[in-house]
């Protein structure tokens, strides 16, 4: 079968491996559909984490059928449409029950990895698998779309909002236009946000933005954009930031402009120095957030509410490739070509 593989840094391949095969009660084996490049793998890419040359790629997002399953595994049988995670939660744990079953706590391995892939092995995967109804062929290429962010990005940028305790009427800001960022406006909305402001400095983005239910949009960033949404706030801030980058830059916004007393909520992947934590503490900020809780947020909300037409995070794909052309993918999101790339298998 085919794997992209991560070559160097700047270049990406595919690579002819054997498939994989069920080597533990809980493992399911996966036809992939569809799957795509996250923000996330290109940290890799451009050298900004060392990595090994010629290993598995980060990749870690996709929808696709059932083949195979262990003898442990009770949800979901050979032929069923399902959404892979990239989160293994088991569903019984206090982590789990508590809504993070990013943080499973009967297992370590609890990330995907290398399912830029024809065929991949999901780990625990009674609980953790969401199923779609139907098969892929009964739905729109649009609707495909939306379901593989499901995987990541939509729950991932809910997941900011829910933390964030986001509340009906709230004015809530939201750093970073990728498309953790964009689903963070749908999720925002979704939870009832009267004014979402979205800083974003890309025609593109914003444009996006707009469309997912952004009421402002604030293009400067550093000093400037933390003025931009003081005067927009009466100097009050804002009642729930969603951070969706990481950086220093963008984890320093979010801290200035909150309100005392709010919380900011974190799912961009730290990448930067250690934060002095002393202006939150004396301005009361409550800082939250970590790996989404996919599988929760699938299940809950998120699946039906793509499926009833209410929202459309797969728009966030603004360009497709085959799996044969994974470099150009990651070349497209690296020359920002791309808000995110999806890969067709």
């Amino acid at each position: 079968m085919k794997k992209a593989m991560f070559e160097k840094v700047g270049e990406m391949a595919i690579e002819d491996v054997d498939r994989p095969t069920i080597q533990a009660s809980d493992d399911v084996i996966i036809h992939v559909v569809r799957t795509c490049v996250c923000g996330s793998d290109l940290w890799n890419f451009r050298g900004i984490e060392e990595k090994e040359e010629h290993s598995e790629n980060s990749g870690h997002e996709a929808i696709g059928i059932v083949e195979e399953v262990g003898s442990d595994i009770s949800t979901v049988k050979p032929g069923d449409f399902v959404i892979a995670p990239f989160t293994h939660g088991c569903g019984h744990c206090a982590a789990c029950l508590a809504g993070f079953d990013a943080d499973c706590q009967s297992h370590s391995d609890n990330f995907s990895s290398g399912v830029q892939a024809e065929y991949i092995r999901f780990q625990h995967g009674d609980w953790a698998l969401v199923k779609v109804p139907g098969k892929p062929e009964d739905y729109s290429d649009e609707m495909l779309d939306s379901l593989l962010s499901l995987a990541d990005v939509m729950a991932t940028g809910y997941h900011a909002a829910r933390v964030a305790n986001v509340q009906k009427g709230d004015t809530v800001v939201v750093v970073g236009d990728g498309a953790v960022g964009l689903c963070g406006v749908i999720s925002a909305k979704m939870r009832g946000a009267k004014r979402i402001i979205a800083m974003s400095r890309h025609e593109d983005r914003q444009k996006l933005a707009l469309e997912f239910g952004a009421t402002d949009i604030i293009p400067e960033r550093g000093d400037e954009g933390v003025a931009k949404v003081m005067a927009m706030t009466n100097n009050a801030g804002a009642d729930a930031v969603l951070e969706c980058v990481g950086t220093a830059q963008s984890t320093d916004t979010a801290m200035k402009v909150v309100r005392p007393g709010a919380i900011v909520g974190r799912v961009g992947v730290p990448h930067d120095e250690k934060m002095d934590m002393s202006d939150s503490f004396f301005n009361n900020t409550i800082l939250a957030g970590g790996p989404a809780s996919v599988t929760t947020y699938d299940k809950q909300v998120l699946l039906k509410a793509v499926l009833d037409g209410e929202i459309h995070p797969g728009k966030v794909f603004t360009k497709s490739f085959k799996l044969d052309d994974i470099n150009d993918a990651y070349q497209a999101m690296d020359k920002r070509e791309a808000i995110k790339a999806l890969v067709l298998v």
